[in-house]
């Protein structure tokens, strides 16, 4: 009698996707003045700036093929982008399943600042950790 495996099948959607974290996406954080942060990251670590800040990639190592991206970026001190947390810095996730993972955190009880938005790179949404973090769930779009 043939064994039978009752476990998800490993399917190349992202829908059908286990509902989780796949690594950090950016890290954002205030500046007095951004403009200069760039610049001097620029000038002294080599970074290459961009209109938001730097973005780094990778390579998956399981998929070669794919690239990853994180995204560095210095927000103007008192930008509302990171609100209702209070906090100097906001921490941009990447995921696989953002609805289902959205579903998973709404019976969790963790609390949504946000709808999910989709854009050309990507699906995003924002949640609140249990030490008021607003935390960037970012469900990129798989050509990236």
């Amino acid at each position: 009698m043939e064994e039978q495996n009752n476990e998800p099948k490993n399917t190349t959607s992202i829908n059908n996707a286990t509902p989780k974290v796949t690594g950090i996406g950016g890290i954002f954080f205030f500046s007095d003045h951004p403009k200069e942060m760039k610049e001097w990251y620029a000038k002294n670590l080599g970074l290459e700036i961009n209109e938001w800040g730097c973005r780094f990639e990778s390579r998956n190592i399981d998929n070669p093929e794919e690239i990853n991206a994180l995204q560095w970026s210095p927000f103007k001190k008192g930008s509302d982008y990171f609100a209702p947390s209070k906090k100097e810095f906001m921490i941009n996730y990447q995921v696989q399943n953002l609805e289902g993972l959205v579903h998973q955190l709404e019976e969790n009880g963790v609390i949504m600042v946000d709808k999910i938005e989709t854009f050309d790179y990507g699906k995003f949404v924002h949640i609140m950790d249990s030490e008021g973090n607003k935390i960037e769930l970012w469900e990129p779009i798989a050509s990236m």
